[in-house]
């Protein structure tokens, strides 16, 4: 039986994070969690992009600044996959606003205001599944097996004479 708390997530270092060259640290300290990347590519959000994946704060105040930020320049667009990965990434990331977030979240460490927070994580399953459709195609995920840091040492290390 599959672990239900096994799952896959959505994140994007904005373009804040890429201008600054920040993409680096970000992503290892994912990986040192041990959430493993079974999609990654660095892209221009189109407005297309944008307006789907904030569909939801379509109306609010900010939504227009929201829009221009992410279409700016490049971000990364990632899917992680672990254990609890929507819950604990998010708490990793810390709270939204980086004058408040807790010491040693990403937001805290490289964010100074809530406007330019360097990441953007899926609160939920939902939002996970609906983030991850609008920036991969299925065939662009891979079998996190495949990802797994002894599948090339199990796989091809032995020698034969």
């Amino acid at each position: 039986m599959a672990d239900e708390r096994f799952e896959r997530t959505f994140v994007a270092i904005k373009p804040d994070a890429v201008n600054r060259g920040l993409v680096g640290d970000i992503i290892s300290r994912f990986e040192k969690r041990g959430f493993k990347i079974i999609g990654m590519k660095l892209l221009h959000p189109t407005l297309e992009h944008a307006q789907k994946h904030y569909a939801e704060h379509v109306g609010k105040p900010f939504y227009n600044n929201l829009i221009n930020f992410i279409t700016e320049g490049p971000i990364v667009a990632m899917v992680l996959e672990g254990v609890n990965v929507i819950d604990i990434s998010r708490k990793m990331m810390g709270t939204t606003d980086p004058q408040q977030a807790a010491p040693g979240t990403i937001r805290f460490d490289y964010a100074q205001i809530k406007e330019c927070n360097v990441v953007h994580g899926s609160d939920s399953v939902e939002s996970a599944e609906r983030e991850i459709a609008i920036y991969f195609k299925p065939e662009e995920l891979f079998d996190a097996k495949e990802n797994d840091e002894d599948y090339f040492i199990r796989k091809y290390g032995h020698v034969e004479e």
